[in-house]
């Protein structure tokens, strides 16, 4: 598990982080979304000792972070500016991380390189910046830590490959409890992967949740009615309604309160179809947000 606990880090007068709490439970993917120069690199760099913080505590299992080598052997950290050294081949850099990690695969390295088609003996400086980030994955899998802190590990791969990494990340978390931490500026990226998200927001947690907990009092309903007049928010007295929207005769709207008590409300006004609907984790942050008086759609545009 990782703590973090009243994290401050300024550097000269800009504040990157204030006041950060955070808890991440092992075996989970912990989404960190944010905008740009919200916080989220520097968040990753602390939480892997790269920085200090100036006040506040990181610990991974109860251990502090900061200058402790048995600790950081537990975690693999892909940075956004991925470094490799100069005229280094990609075999070569898993020679130069079996040293740092006794547990590193070397068959699970083979087993990889070749499922995602990269050359091992070819220089990594002629590689696409696409197959740059494939690498750092591989290599991070195949360090066989607890932990990988990931950077914007998406960006730059093309569909096929962000998913073919999200299902690695997905075996592995199944497989062997992985805790993935992925920072990225797009939600979207990470709906489909993660159970935990924060929200960084100029450099404080805006919010932090698991997001089976927040899915449990908030739906999204499709219905129709048979009267053409028009229903406002007003027209369900007993519901929280955050968002509604008309198209003619057929109304979605996000609600709180438990999904029998929604469908019975719109039940008694004469709905002649009505369903529920997954929410996307888009609306979900929006519902969250909106209550503490952020709109999420500006934050993350």
């Amino acid at each position: 598990m990782i703590i973090a606990e009243g994290i401050y880090k300024s550097f000269d007068d800009i504040h990157a982080l204030e006041d950060v709490h955070a808890e991440i439970k092992k075996g989970s993917v912990f989404g960190l979304v944010g905008t740009n120069g919200a916080g989220k690199s520097t968040f990753l760099r602390v939480m892997a000792g790269i920085l200090k913080p100036d006040r506040g505590k990181i610990t991974i299992e109860g251990e502090d972070v900061f200058e402790n080598t048995a600790i950081k052997e537990r975690f693999f950290y892909i940075s956004d500016e991925q470094y490799f050294f100069p005229n280094a081949t990609p075999e070569e850099m898993a020679q130069y991380y079996n040293k740092i990690y006794r547990k590193f695969s070397f068959e699970q390295f083979h087993h990889l390189m070749a499922n995602f088609s990269l050359p091992e003996k070819r220089k990594i400086n002629t590689f696409s910046k696409g197959m740059k980030k494939q690498l750092s994955v591989i290599l991070a899998m195949s360090a066989q830590t607890d932990y990988i802190f990931c950077d914007e590990t998406f960006d730059g791969l093309d569909p096929v490959m962000r998913q073919g990494v999200k299902a690695l990340f997905a075996a592995e978390v199944a497989e062997r409890e992985l805790t993935p931490i992925i920072a990225s500026h797009n939600l979207r990226e990470l709906e489909d992967i993660c159970d935990h998200v924060g929200l960084l927001h100029k450099g404080g947690m805006l919010l932090a949740r698991d997001l089976d907990d927040m899915k449990l009092n908030i739906h999204k309903v499709q219905c129709i009615f048979k009267d053409t007049k028009a229903k406002t928010k007003e027209d369900w007295p007993g519901l929280e309604i955050i968002n509604m929207e008309q198209r003619g005769s057929l109304y979605t709207m996000i609600a709180r309160g438990e999904e029998h008590e929604i469908l019975k409300a719109i039940q008694l006004l004469g709905a002649s179809f009505y369903e529920i609907l997954p929410l996307t984790l888009e609306e979900i942050f929006i519902s969250e947000t909106e209550v503490q008086g952020y709109d999420i759609k500006k934050l993350l545009v």
